[in-house]
């Protein structure tokens, strides 16, 4: 008997995982917070806030490190694109704001335990205001 029930979960769990998905809904958000490599940040393979990272962050972003937001309550956001532009991968304007706190307004994509920001205005940059390399140095960027 325990056989055919573990042979049933067992099944059970693979036609869960199997079954396809429902889309994402997006929902409208503002937020505020730093703009982050978010490879450095995920792995802590150096220090990856502010303006210690700010050099490693734009080389990050430039060779298609997807570029992040953590927001002031410890959410984190990748950001696949934003305003009108197509460029997501290396985009001028992310590159621009590469470490700035920012506050934004756009759509949320929560899906799978990851959060995607689409977003549509910045609405304030405050520049970098993290000044993380007193501490910390600045981290190489790969010289």
């Amino acid at each position: 008997m325990k056989t055919a029930s573990g042979a049933f979960l067992a099944g059970a769990l693979v036609l869960a995982l199997s079954a396809p998905s429902t889309a994402a809904t997006p929902e409208r958000v503002s937020v505020t917070g730093e703009i982050i490599d978010s490879w450095c940040y995920l792995t802590e393979i150096m220090y990856p806030e502010g303006s210690a990272h700010h050099e490693c962050a734009l080389w990050c972003a430039a060779g298609g490190v997807p570029v992040g937001l953590r927001a002031d309550d410890g959410t984190v956001y990748i950001i696949l694109k934003i305003g009108d532009e197509a460029t997501s991968v290396a985009n001028p304007r992310l590159m621009k704001i590469q470490s700035h706190e920012v506050s934004v307004e756009g759509d949320v994509f929560m899906r799978d335990g990851f959060n995607y920001l689409v977003i549509d205005r910045v609405a304030n940059d405050a520049g970098i205001v993290n000044l993380t390399h007193d501490d910390y140095g600045i981290q190489p960027s790969g010289e």
